[in-house]
């Protein structure tokens, strides 16, 4: 399984950003994708995830309202929306893939990664 991320940038406090990770090679019927993002300094967190069967989603709770994670299974795509960006949101953001029912929010569950898409956001 090959994923690729992609629709980091740079964006002022407010701005909204559109992150998409292309899944490429072996599918399951059963998986989550994920997006995890790293700060600075900081560890990788996980933001949010979708079960790709039904759509069931989660959320890190310091981005809901503002992010929605969704999936396009026609083109293999999962796509980040983040809206009402905050300068705390910068990372490097990672998308990964946890052969799986249940949307985990840990790191060690999920077996396939992406390379990171840079996001900044100043204030």
């Amino acid at each position: 399984v090959q994923l690729q991320a992609f629709g980091g940038g740079a964006v002022q406090a407010g701005g909204s950003l559109r992150l998409s990770c292309a899944v490429s090679g072996r599918t399951f019927s059963r998986y989550v994708m994920g997006w995890f993002r790293q700060a600075p300094g900081k560890e990788r967190e996980f933001v949010a995830g979708i079960t790709w069967s039904i759509g069931s989603t989660s959320y890190t709770d310091s981005v809901k309202g503002r992010f929605t994670i969704s999936r396009d299974n026609a083109k293999n795509t999962v796509f980040l929306q983040m809206n009402s960006l905050k300068p705390e949101d910068t990372g490097v953001y990672f998308c990964a893939a946890d052969v799986s029912w249940v949307i985990h929010t840990t790191i060690n569950m999920y077996d396939y990664w992406g390379q990171g898409t840079e996001v900044t956001v100043s204030s």
